[in-house]
């Protein structure tokens, strides 16, 4: 059995917030490959997750999230993906290992293709293109795979078959983003999302990104209501919406807020209470307390 489960069923636990609005605080340009970091800026990456991990996040995420060949061939770097996420691990990998009990996911994002019909993406290019990222994050030493922020239960399914061929005895963590009128933007409930994923082999089922923290408790809800035996909620709010303060876009979540979601979510039974989208270590601080 996962050491991840043994702890998940002691504990709720905290995971880590946002990657690219720290990143983009560090400096990097919204044109820029958030990945290319983790060969030419390790530093950086490293104390954005040392930071999550000091804050008490017991998960912290890999920077890969746009780790795929699609996403990576914009920036000319689809002949870097074993590199790339490799590396991304590596510094995952070191900043948990300072901290005893904590957990790297090795994440993989939307690929950006449409699968078929509406695309050209099938069940089994989808599983070859996941597979070959997969194979990045397993060499770098990751203890779980992570797939996020997805819309199409198809999608899902080629990353979790790659996932459960490349690296059979990891767990999978699968959360798909609820914004549409509380579905994905494909019109999966998330009910569905937990019955469908689970007969796949997932074992931690959830929701990231959407809409803020109020919708985030109607999605969790539907999703414990849905759960089988032996399967674990994870949630992952932004830190409330995005207003516009001059040229930007400002979350308006506060702290104090993310500490309200997270003892609700784990009165709820959710077992991974994390943050999205304009977070930093201190959302995940005021999580970790309010569910320790």
């Amino acid at each position: 059995m996962s050491a991840i489960y043994e702890a998940l069923d002691k504990a709720t636990l905290a995971s880590d917030g946002a990657m690219g609005t720290m990143l983009q605080d560090r400096g990097l340009t919204d044109g820029g490959a958030p990945e290319l970091w983790n060969v030419e800026k390790p530093e950086e990456i490293e104390a954005v997750l040392e930071a999550y991990a000091a804050a008490g996040a017991r998960f912290i995420t890999t920077n890969t999230f746009g780790g795929t060949h699609g996403r990576l061939a914009m920036h000319g770097l689809e002949d870097r993906i074993f590199e790339l996420n490799k590396a991304g691990a590596e510094i995952a990998r070191r900043v948990a290992d300072r901290h005893p009990g904590c957990f790297v996911m090795g994440d993989i994002g939307p690929s950006g293709d449409l699968m078929e019909p509406m695309g050209t993406m099938t069940l089994e290019s989808g599983q070859a293109l996941f597979a070959e990222q997969i194979k990045g994050l397993v060499a770098g030493g990751v203890d779980a795979i992570l797939i996020e922020t997805m819309s199409d239960l198809g999608e899902v399914e080629a990353a979790v078959k790659a996932a459960q061929e490349v690296a059979p005895g990891l767990p999978i963590i699968a959360t798909m983003s609820f914004d549409t009128n509380l579905r994905t933007m494909m019109g999966v409930k998330p009910g569905m999302a937990v019955t469908h994923l689970a007969q796949l082999g997932v074992r931690i089922i959830g929701a990231n990104c959407g809409r803020g923290t109020d919708e985030m408790a109607v999605i969790a809800q539907e999703m414990v209501n849905a759960r089988p035996e032996g399967i674990y909620i994870i949630t992952q709010s932004n830190a409330g919406l995005p207003k516009l303060q001059g040229d930007e876009f400002i979350y308006d979540g506060t702290p104090a807020e993310m500490a309200k979601y997270a003892a609700a979510m784990k009165a709820m039974g959710v077992n991974i209470v994390g943050s999205c989208c304009g977070s930093s270590p201190a959302h995940t601080a005021a999580i970790a307390g309010a569910i320790a």
